[in-house]
């Protein structure tokens, strides 16, 4: 067997999430169709399942710019994306498979994977962003599936008063949902908002002759950035929801404290709406440390 390392990326917008389900279309089904396709595998062939195993699941309407999973594969299986190809086996399940998946996933690169590569459990930790117009924002409707329109002025001070709270090994159970077996106690280690700046696409210096500067696409948005070890359930849209409560006046900081205080879920600290969020990040450790990496994450998270 060998096990690949996929990266890739999709506009979560047409999915029910990454998460496979009967007669819904997710991300890993659409891609694990894609892989028995190719390598012309049946679906129900129990040998060769060739399922993937992905860094962090997520949530329907959620995208990824940098999505990571594995696979495992039989050799035999993977000799057969190569036909008439006189490249790498690699190169050529790359080109084949992105011959038949649909314009909204992109596979970056597949690779190898070092020894001891667990897509999910060797990750150090993920970023994603979350992108708001607001009030004071000049709104692009083509930006309308990947951005949050909301009709309030924000806060970022207060807003960012309340992510720093975050900060560190907290129980985010009034954030997030576990996973059977498993504990909302995460480890944030970044997490601030921030009003992109309103700067030309390209230097003026390369522009010298135009009267118009075309301004950055993500100019004047809000933007919350956060850096954990890893997510629970809807973790990070509520964050956000939260503190866009905070930042518009609806809740106060002492309410979002009370929040990080006494983890307990219910409907006021809720998921705010997922399309604009995404994936844009997964960090590793060097190829030496990556097992010890997976064998350490699977342990039960404590305070």
């Amino acid at each position: 067997m060998t096990r690949l390392r996929i990266d890739l990326a999709y506009d979560g917008g047409g999915f029910y999430g990454w998460a496979k389900q009967p007669n819904l279309r997710t991300v890993q089904g659409t891609i694990e169709d894609a892989l028995h396709k190719v390598l012309r595998v049946p679906a129900d062939d129990a040998a060769e399942p060739l399922r993937l195993t992905v860094a962090g699941r997520t949530d329907t309407g959620v995208h990824a710019s940098h999505q990571v999973a594995h696979l495992d594969v039989s050799d035999e299986v993977l000799n057969r994306c190569v036909g008439h190809m006189t490249i790498p086996i690699t190169k050529a399940l790359t080109r084949r498979l992105k011959a038949v998946l649909p314009p909204d996933i992109v596979i970056h690169g597949i690779a190898v994977a070092p020894a001891g590569f667990d897509a999910r459990f060797s990750a150090l930790e993920r970023t994603y962003v979350y992108r708001v117009a607001d009030r004071s924002s000049e709104i692009d409707p083509r930006l309308r599936g990947c951005v949050l329109t909301v009709d309030e002025a924000l806060d970022l001070e207060l807003m960012n008063r309340a992510a720093a709270l975050t900060i560190g090994l907290h129980d985010f159970g009034s954030f997030a949902t576990p996973n059977p077996g498993g504990t909302t106690i995460r480890e944030v280690k970044t997490a601030y908002w921030r009003r992109a700046p309103i700067t030309p696409l390209v230097p003026d210096a390369m522009a010298s002759h135009e009267a118009y500067r075309t301004p950055s696409l993500e100019s004047g948005l809000v933007v919350f950035t956060i850096v954990a070890d890893a997510f629970a359930r809807n973790m990070v849209r509520s964050l956000v929801g939260s503190c866009i409560k905070v930042g518009s006046g609806r809740k106060s900081l002492e309410w979002f404290a009370g929040k990080m205080a006494d983890p307990v879920r219910e409907g006021s600290s809720g998921p705010i709406a997922p399309q604009g969020l995404t994936l844009e990040h997964i960090a590793y450790p060097a190829d030496d440390q990556l097992a010890a990496r997976a064998e350490a994450i699977r342990a039960v998270r404590t305070l």
